[in-house]
């Protein structure tokens, strides 16, 4: 542990269980810690390192100085991640404190101690007051694979671009090989083709033994994806399974608003606190006699872009509640991109409370399938009997939602349904 700034001189010693908040400046390597009373007076600064045994001393070096009441962390989701779960662990609350505006930077100048002593000031003031995510769950791994799969979706994109590229500039004899396939097609069949490995200078040999390298590369990725959804499938099914009961929410989806929302969703004190992580919560521009609010542009965009997809498969299934809400809208001459606008709202709204109040595994409804599936009879062919939408028997035997009465009728029916009449 080195010492950035000795300790100043307390020329008013602070009385026996006085109150003080804390900042850090996070980096890479070391964190810089600056104590403040609650008049703004300074009491110590240190700069730790960014370990474990930093972490330890950190923690050590706030109890000496005396009771602190808040921790101001910069970067809680980079290079202050590690801190925030060790003070949290620790029992000590941690505020998430946003960087200095440049304006503020050139005026005040830049240095460690001087954005730790103004993180402390920004807690201090009550200017930054959000609460950080945990991290230490769950959704902690679903960030981590979400990370992974973005990367994997983006190679497997640009393997697909370059398969195209080398296809329109292959010799004729490839091209016309090739020439009439697409998509899934294309990529199977180079990835079974036999060019050979012996080494050519024919263009013609070359292109080919190219083109299936990045059809086995494709592939590669395809599997890798596959795997990672079956991984977030399982977390998230585990953490919410509410979500996946919603209309239009895939496991992606749902893990992308977990992840947004963190391990610890009860931070988000009200709905539009997490339409304003989600940026969909418009923003007042207003002036004068001019009342009018403009988009936001901040916010979570992976969440945001989640909510937009929701809206999307909703009104291209035609989901009634939506349907009923765009032609409403539209009556009252609002243009198509708003009434987009004024769904993502509604349904941040309704994914916000399936946060907070996530339902428990249904193993009814998984008892009530394997019956279902042992006699062979089809979903759709069971729905049809009892009168009912498929999607809520799949969400019953998914295990999304409990529906007693639908269950105690679906199990009275399949003790009188017989194989050949589902057939």
């Amino acid at each position: 542990m080195t010492s950035m700034t000795l300790d100043p001189p307390l020329t008013n010693p602070l009385p026996p269980g006085s109150e003080l908040v804390a900042g850090v400046d996070t980096h890479k390597n070391t964190h810089h810690v600056a104590i403040l009373d609650l008049v703004g007076r300074p009491v110590a600064d240190r700069e730790f390192r960014a370990d474990g045994r930093g972490y330890a001393q950190i923690v050590a070096f706030l109890h000496a100085h005396g009771d602190v009441v808040r921790i101001g962390v910069e970067g809680t989701g980079s290079y202050g991640a590690g801190l925030a779960r060790a003070l949290t662990t620790a029992g000590l609350t941690v505020i998430e404190v946003a960087r200095q505006d440049r304006q503020a930077r050139r005026r005040r100048g830049k240095s460690d101690p001087l954005d730790a002593h103004q993180a402390a000031v920004a807690v201090l003031s009550g200017t930054d007051t959000a609460i950080p995510k945990s991290g230490d769950g769950a959704v902690e791994s679903m960030r981590i694979l979400l990370a992974e799969r973005r990367s994997t979706a983006k190679a497997r994109a640009q393997v697909m671009n370059q398969i195209h590229a080398l296809l329109i500039t292959a010799p004729e004899l490839v091209r016309q090989a090739f020439r009439a396939l697409s998509g899934p097609r294309l990529v199977n069949t180079l990835a079974k083709t036999r060019p050979g490995t012996i080494t050519s200078p024919d263009p013609a040999v070359v292109a080919r033994q190219t083109l299936r390298r990045f059809a086995v590369r494709h592939l590669t990725m395809q599997a890798e994806t596959d795997l990672i959804e079956q991984q977030l499938e399982m977390l998230v099914r585990q953490v919410n399974p509410t979500l996946l009961s919603l209309s239009g929410v895939g496991p992606v989806t749902a893990a992308t608003l977990l992840v947004a929302a963190g391990d610890n969703p009860e931070r988000l004190g009200t709905r539009a606190s997490f339409a304003a992580l989600a940026g969909v919560a418009p923003i007042p521009a207003s002036s004068g006699q001019r009342t009018r609010h403009r988009l936001s542009r901040g916010g979570n965009r992976h969440a945001n872009a989640a909510l937009h997809r929701i809206v999307l498969l909703r009104m291209r299934h035609r989901e009634p509640r939506t349907m009923a809400h765009f032609e409403r809208r539209r009556s009252e001459q609002l243009t198509d991109r708003d009434i987009m606008r004024c769904l993502k709202r509604h349904v941040a709204n309704e994914i916000y409370a399936a946060l907070l109040n996530p339902a428990t595994d249904n193993p009814v409804g998984r008892e009530l399938r394997a019956r279902r599936q042992a006699k062979g009879i089809p979903i759709s062919v069971l729905a049809a009997t009892l009168g009912v939408p498929y999607q809520r028997l799949r969400r019953l035997e998914i295990g999304t939602r409990a529906d007693p009465e639908l269950e105690a009728r679906a199990t009275a029916t399949l003790e009188q349904i017989s194989p050949p009449l589902a057939a």
